[in-house]
C-alpha cells in the first residue's frame, strides 16, 4: 500500500504473548480465541499466509485488514481484501486498517499491524446554514 501512514506493528506483544504460552502462563484457550466472524472473514477476506501457526503449527494462517473510520459510515468494522483497501484509499480522506493474523485451524488471532490510509484531504463539508442565511431564504 503506497500511502501508509500512522504504522504501529504490534510484533513486540505477539512475541511476549507466545513467550507466555510456550511456558505455561497463558493456556491455549487463552490465545485460540477468535470469534466465529473473526474465522469467516478469514476464511473470505483473508490472505493466506505462508507461515504456520504459531500455536498449533498448521499452515492455515490468513491475514485478515479491518477498517476503520467515520467518514465509511456503514463500510466501518468491516473486513476486506487488499484491492478493496486500495480503492478506498482513493475514495476517502482517512481511515484506519488493523491487520490480524487467524489460524483457521486453532482459532489463534493476534492485531499483527495498524495503518491510516486515505487520501489525506479534508473532505468537502457542506456549510451550516445561520440564522441570517435562514431568514432570508425563507422569505
Amino acid at each position: 500500500m503506497q500511502n501508509q501512514r500512522q504504522v504501529v506493528d504490534y510484533a513486540l506483544q505477539r512475541r511476549a504473548l507466545l513467550a507466555e504460552f510456550r511456558t505455561g502462563r497463558a493456556s491455549a484457550m487463552d490465545v485460540c480465541d477468535a470469534t466465529p466472524q473473526l474465522l469467516q472473514a478469514a476464511k473470505f477476506h483473508g490472505v493466506p499466509d505462508d507461515d504456520a501457526c504459531p500455536v498449533c503449527g498448521k499452515h492455515s494462517l490468513a491475514q485478515v485488514s479491518w477498517v476503520f473510520g467515520d467518514e465509511l459510515k456503514h463500510a466501518a468494522g468491516s473486513a476486506r481484501k487488499p484491492d478493496e483497501l486500495e480503492r478506498m484509499a482513493l475514495l476517502f480522506a482517512e481511515f484506519t486498517v488493523y491487520v490480524v493474523e487467524v489460524c483457521r485451524a486453532c482459532a489463534w488471532n493476534h492485531l499483527v499491524l495498524s495503518y491510516v490510509l486515505g487520501t489525506a484531504e479534508t473532505p468537502e463539508r457542506v456549510p451550516r446554514p445561520t440564522r441570517n442565511t435562514r431568514r432570508t431564504a425563507g422569505q
